[in-house]
């Protein structure tokens, strides 16, 4: 399974969404908050382009926003 990686803040609820979500499929990943981690905001910011979280990232995909059918269908998961 792709290393999977998310950029979140305490308040998002589509942040809890999608870590309910991997907790729900046994998917492994790590979280970074980016509201007390300048550096991880900064490098989501490189990568995207904007502040908007979640900030998923599937391997190489980035993915912003929820989008659970995406996500499902990078991890492989029906």
């Amino acid at each position: 399974m792709p290393q999977v990686t998310i950029y979140t803040t305490p308040t998002c609820g589509f942040c809890h969404q999608a870590k309910a979500f991997f907790q729900e499929k046994n998917v492994e990943y790590t979280e970074y908050d980016v509201s007390t981690d300048v550096t991880k905001a900064e490098e989501m910011v490189r990568k995207t382009g904007q502040l908007g979280v979640p900030v998923i990232v599937i391997g190489e995909d980035v993915i912003i926003g929820f989008d659970q059918p995406r996500v499902a269908s990078l991890l492989g998961i029906v």
